[in-house]
């Protein structure tokens, strides 16, 4: 029977609604955390927390050991791929590194208690760098083009690796996916949160960098289920969770004028080239026919309803 789970990332948005769904399914969670003295926003209350840093890979397996968990979810990272161009050592430590210590450490904890152990690393799009075919499945040639993409590949290959060893070792291959949750240092949490201050007359433009570059954007709560299903599958693998539906981020603008009642939107948006990244995949969108079938896991919230109930969120911020 599942009823402890460890966490890492839980300060994030995927990271906060897994810690949700984990306490309303009666597991005790336990979860990593830098900073020993807050709790991370949106937690639910009864998670328990280790002061620790993922890249610190024997501390951390001696809170594993001692937890002992049936589950262990990675979203642990340095989720921002401008952040991974300025901090490339940082990004392969964290995300690259510390992912494949965890693993190691998982299967330390299942050989130690006697138990079977369920890893789920979250994997990332930004493996398959520029796909030479749209959308893109579990088989697509992984060819990172910036570091966090690099630093994700390394960590998800692993997963393969140790699911040879007979650890249920999945990687969640997550294309992107929003809330009101997600941090205004995301361009599409500046894009709704900017959109909502001009509505409210408290801004009058949104910059942008690359308004062609094309995403396939999901709901977070829902990637969070396919998380779960796949740690409790049957068997482990690989699985692409997307929408299977690309949009722009003119799209993605475009829609969050809409939401927020500004027809004549075009005016108010400009693109800047200092704001475009080294390198970057144009068009990321995912075909999760695999997920569909093997974890009986969907979409639930359409794209327009994703970047509404950002720019509602808020727009009741500001009033």
């Amino acid at each position: 029977m599942v009823t402890r789970a460890f966490v890492t990332g839980i300060g994030g948005q995927d990271g906060s609604y897994l810690a949700d769904r984990l306490v309303d399914d009666g597991l005790e969670v336990h979860a990593l955390v830098l900073d020993a003295d807050g709790s991370p926003e949106h937690c639910p209350p009864g998670v328990v927390f280790h002061p620790g840093d993922v890249a610190d890979v024997d501390a951390v397996r001696a809170v594993l050991l001692d937890v002992d968990p049936h589950e262990v979810y990675n979203l642990a990272a340095i989720s921002s791929v401008a952040q991974s161009w300025s901090e490339p050592d940082l990004t392969a430590r964290v995300n690259g590194l510390g992912a494949v210590g965890l693993l190691e450490s998982a299967l330390a904890v299942q050989d130690r208690h006697g138990h079977p152990v369920a890893f789920v690393q979250a994997s990332s799009a930004e493996m398959f760098g520029e796909p030479s075919v749209s959308p893109q499945d579990e088989a697509t040639p992984i060819r990172p083009v910036n570091p966090y993409g690099a630093a994700k590949a390394y960590a998800h290959l692993a997963v393969g690796v140790y699911r040879r060893r007979d650890l249920h070792a999945v990687g969640a291959i997550l294309y992107n996916h929003e809330s009101p949750r997600r941090p205004d240092r995301f361009v599409t949490r500046r894009i709704t949160a900017t959109v909502a201050a001009i509505a409210r007359g408290r801004a009058d433009r949104l910059v942008l960098g690359n308004l062609d570059s094309r995403r396939d954007w999901g709901w977070a709560p829902d990637y969070v289920d396919a998380l779960v299903r796949a740690a409790r599958a049957d068997r482990a693998d690989d699985y692409v969770i997307a929408t299977g539906v690309g949009h722009t981020v003119r799209d993605f603008a475009a829609a969050a004028f809409a939401r927020a009642g500004i027809a004549d939107w075009e005016p108010l948006l400009e693109s800047d080239p200092a704001l475009f990244r080294p390198a970057d995949a144009l068009d990321l969108t995912g075909d999760s026919s695999k997920a569909q079938r093997d974890l009986g896991w969907s979409p639930t919230v359409d794209f327009a309803e994703v970047v509404g109930r950002m720019v509602d969120a808020d727009l009741e911020l500001l009033d």
